[in-house]
């Protein structure tokens, strides 16, 4: 491949990172948006840099020329959960998904890698249309914990340090510390349902909390100023109590309130 012929070859991955970033944020704020618990945390996206294609094709002994079928993490899609629960989770709705195709599957979640390494990873086909129409492209989706992410991050920081040579103590400390890992994925896992539930109960609060606000806001073409005021007032002295039964019920007081207001101007 001649150098001047990268920028070419990566915009089509770069396009497919892009799409598929776009799709699994969508998705998040679906779930959010219908009251439901969401399996990803955090979605994270990149196309390989040349330097890192070019030092894994060497390492690997791939000729550059093969890389576009012998590469498959060119396009890198990430995305990031809770609980170890989530992350399976999160695999089984990408394999019945329809936009992309699952080709093979790694557990090291399950089968961790001997340094500790822990992710889930799935190697897809996704087709791209580029300016010389669709395209197939090559791509790595991985699936992990917050915990496993941080370790991971921090192993790949070591890795490019000492160029994948990393002093055997310092080694070992790295395996005790996925070690760590584990039992707090485990512990994690055993308080679920109550973490669960709390995080629902804060975006329920946040749905709620915006639902009143564009609903005074409303109001304003329909009451006085004073009245309007009032009203948003009487929001924060309960807004300030922390109950979300409270805010429930205002929330449907001021519903009703408002479709008066409405059914009045249309009569």
């Amino acid at each position: 491949m001649e150098i001047q012929l990268w920028r070419e070859f990566l915009d089509p991955y770069a396009l497919a990172v892009d799409e598929l970033m776009i799709k699994f944020n969508h998705l998040m704020t679906a779930f959010r948006k219908s009251d439901d618990y969401c399996p990803i945390e955090l979605v994270q996206g990149r196309v390989k840099s040349i330097a890192s294609i070019i030092e894994k094709a060497n390492r690997k002994k791939i000729p550059l020329e093969d890389i576009e079928n012998e590469m498959w993490d060119i396009c890198g899609i990430r995305l990031i959960c809770q609980f170890v629960e989530d992350c399976y989770q999160v695999v089984d709705m990408i394999k019945s998904r329809t936009d992309m195709e699952v080709v093979s599957e790694n557990d090291y979640i399950a089968f961790p890698k001997d340094s500790g390494y822990r992710s889930f990873h799935l190697r897809i086909l996704y087709t791209v249309q580029s300016v010389s129409g669709p395209k197939k492209i090559h791509g790595e989706i991985q699936v992990r914990t917050l915990g496993m992410n941080s370790w991971s991050t921090i192993e790949h920081s070591l890795q490019y340090k000492y160029r994948s040579n990393i002093p055997d103590e310092l080694k070992i400390r790295l395996r005790n510390t996925a070690d760590g890992m584990i039992e707090t994925d485990k512990e994690l896992s055993s308080i679920r349902d109550e973490i669960r539930s709390a995080r629902e109960l804060r975006f329920e609060e946040e749905r709620i909390v915006n639902d009143i606000l564009l609903s005074i806001q409303n109001l304003y073409r329909f009451v006085s100023h004073r009245e309007a005021v009032r009203i948003q007032e009487e929001f924060y002295d309960i807004y300030k109590e922390q109950n979300i039964e409270k805010l429930r019920h205002f929330a449907t007081e001021l519903d009703i309130i408002a479709e008066g207001y409405r059914a009045q101007t249309i009569n």
